[in-house]
């Protein structure tokens, strides 16, 4: 697959194949999920044609050091952490168009989820693949915030504090890595 740049996401405009766009230089007037009554909208993409499309993004976790080594030696009285998360970041790809009101429902064809354990962190990268008309990194970022929302769940237990607290623990730096688009 290249790795030609695309404008957009799952909710992305129409207009995302003009090559000169920027989302970032939008106006008001240009925006494509809105309509002239200021009310939002799903774009119709059904006119564009598929593309093979891949979008990866990341986040970490800071937690305890303690907490890391326990997820490490598979100690976690709640079971598997990272099996549980990647379960958990598939799910979420899967069903992103339920969460994201402007997302379209697209055909996820592959997903790929990387942990990496630091010393007080772990750092999850998503992978998503789709044929189809839009792209995915909403998926991708989907898969990624849920996937450390369930690391966090699994582990509350030991990164609470006395007073119940997580003063230890954050969820950060969650962006899109890559978005590649190639003609289907």
């Amino acid at each position: 697959m290249s790795e030609t740049p695309e404008e957009g996401s799952s909710a992305e405009s129409a207009a995302d194949d003009q090559s000169s766009a920027d989302s970032s230089d939008a106006t008001a007037d240009e925006l494509t999920h809105t309509t002239d009554e200021g009310d939002v909208q799903m774009v119709d993409v059904g006119d564009k044609p598929d593309s093979e499309r891949r979008a990866v993004a990341a986040g970490e976790i800071r937690l305890q050091p303690s907490t890391i080594e326990a997820i490490r030696e598979d100690q976690v009285g709640k079971g598997d952490v990272l099996a549980t998360a990647r379960v958990g970041a598939i799910q979420a790809v899967k069903h992103t168009w339920e969460t994201i009101p402007m997302c379209h429902q697209i055909p996820i064809t592959n997903v790929d989820t990387d942990f990496s354990l630091g010393d007080d962190r772990i750092e999850l990268q998503v992978g998503v693949e789709t044929t189809g008309k839009t792209g995915c990194e909403m998926e991708a970022l989907e898969g990624v915030t849920t996937g450390l929302n369930v690391v966090w769940d699994m582990v509350k237990a030991v990164e609470k504090d006395a007073d119940g607290q997580y003063p230890d623990t954050g969820i950060e730096n969650v962006r899109v890595l890559a978005k590649e688009k190639e003609r289907a």
